[in-house]
């Protein structure tokens, strides 16, 4: 086999391939034992006629058809891996010349990863956030911790924010009954805002009995992005009590014997996770620094790949009705260019950002364990609620396993850089990203950014 790759621009390329016929002869074998179990000839088994038979018998035409079919792909890739071409997506193959008897030509033009120059990334400077911990944020801690003590109660009074109230719902849209908007004893905390707009408002002052209506705006179903007239009955009304803040409390709710060694666990834990925030801002805020200074030529097909992921991913709530996700985006004051223009932007960058982080994985040769990829596989099957043999299963029949391996890989890069940025917070003080990205002689993995391909590539995995 003889290929060339020509260089088309800086993110694609055509390679030429041309494959003499005595290079086919194993592709023949098994196109003739396909045909020959798929045509009955008579006086032959099913399977065991002659080539010479089978082509009598069908023609020449199917035999070169299922060996070109089957050769192919495999003698692209062969060409690939002799070029070192760093192919990205599916090629456009075209067959140039068939020759029987003397040798197959064909064309492949397929994108690929740009050469992108890495910047030394000690010259990254970020400044984020101080770790500022006020007494109140405590106490909303100790707060939530009590609520989940509380004791629900019955009320005779109106509905005031925070009760809980059991409510029937009901909807119609320009007078059709909403069937997907009908519920009765729904449990619901007034104030929340998980529901719907304008619930709450109607709830409060509501007593037990009363029926309240009031008009919104559908976000989901088939009368999506429309005005729906809503009624809300009020069945009950209960308040939450909370336990007192006291030893006896704290003996209950965790494992300290006094109010005051709660409260301590409590601000160290709020501390620990303002330091993570701290290192996913550092993290952010040094893949901005990257994507500002780091030229990428941008492959068309991969945009266009992934930009029809995203559209695919906004439409499909909506039933892939194109009209009802439209009617959506007018509620949110968007027209579809408006929603066409931010799906590009976002896409752009996401691609910027997996080619620069492939670079950068690359040239600090960063490799990916089997245990960092078992636990990313665990940590996804957790978010999807299924077992991580079945994502496992829905990931390799999605082909999303390399996406998947991928993404480990460019966060471990990220973190790589980061640790060597320069990061310091609002005050000028030096941080410390141990605790979120690891020690550098630690090689540990960091948790991806989102621009990277984790959502679309593994959500599909897990569809």
């Amino acid at each position: 086999m003889k290929s060339t790759v020509e260089q088309l621009s800086p993110t694609r390329v055509r390679i030429n391939v041309e494959v003499p016929f005595d290079e086919l002869k194993p592709n023949f074998d098994r196109a003739y034992r396909k045909l020959a179990s798929q045509v009955r000839i008579p006086g032959f088994r099913p399977g065991k006629a002659p080539a010479r038979v089978i082509e009598s018998r069908i023609g020449r035409a199917p035999v070169l058809d299922e060996v070109v079919n089957e050769a192919i792909p495999a003698k692209y890739m062969e060409a690939v891996t002799a070029g070192e071409i760093k192919a990205l997506g599916q090629p456009d193959i075209e067959v140039t010349k068939l020759e029987d008897g003397d040798h197959l030509a064909f064309t492949a033009e397929v994108d690929i990863r740009p050469d992108i120059t890495v910047p030394a990334f000690g010259e990254f400077t970020v400044t984020v956030d101080d770790v500022e911990l006020a007494d109140t944020e405590v106490e909303e801690q100790l707060d939530e911790l009590r609520a989940r003590f509380g004791t629900l109660t019955g009320a005779t009074r109106p509905v005031e924010d925070g009760d809980f109230v059991s409510i029937d719902l009901s909807a119609t849209v320009d007078g059709e009954e909403v069937e997907d908007a009908k519920t009765s004893g729904l449990s619901y905390q007034v104030g929340s805002g998980e529901l719907i707009d304008g619930i709450d408002e109607a709830l409060l002052g509501a007593s037990a009995g009363d029926t309240k209506t009031f008009t919104t705006a559908l976000v989901a179903g088939e009368f999506a992005g429309r005005d729906a007239d809503v009624s809300v009955t009020v069945q009950s009304v209960k308040v939450r009590e909370l336990p007192e803040v006291d030893d006896e409390f704290a003996q209950l709710a965790s494992e300290f014997d006094t109010v005051e060694e709660l409260r301590a666990d409590l601000r160290e834990r709020l501390e620990r996770v303002k330091r993570m925030q701290q290192g996913v801002q550092a993290r952010d805020k040094v893949l901005d620094a990257l994507l500002d200074v780091v030229e990428v030529p941008l492959p068309d097909k991969v945009v266009e790949a992934e930009v029809s992921s995203r559209q695919h991913d906004a439409v499909h709530p909506f039933d892939h009705d194109e009209e009802k996700l439209n009617a959506h985006l007018a509620t949110q004051d968007k027209t579809r260019e408006d929603f066409d223009a931010e799906v590009l932007a976002e896409s752009e960058k996401s691609v910027k950002t997996q080619l620069i982080l492939d670079a950068i994985a690359e040239s600090e040769q960063v490799s990916v364990s089997d245990a960092e990829l078992t636990e990313r596989i665990i940590y996804q099957a957790q978010r999807f609620g299924i077992s991580p043999d079945e994502y496992v299963q829905r990931a390799q029949q999605s082909g999303q396993l390399g996406a998947i391996f991928a993404d480990v890989r460019r966060g471990k890069a990220l973190a790589s850089v980061v640790r060597q940025a320069d990061v310091v917070d609002a005050s000028g003080n030096k941080v410390d990203l141990t605790e979120l990205f690891g020690a550098a002689e630690d090689d540990a993995p960091a948790p991806a950014p989102e621009a990277t391909t984790e959502a679309p590539a593994e959500e599909a995995a897990a569809r």
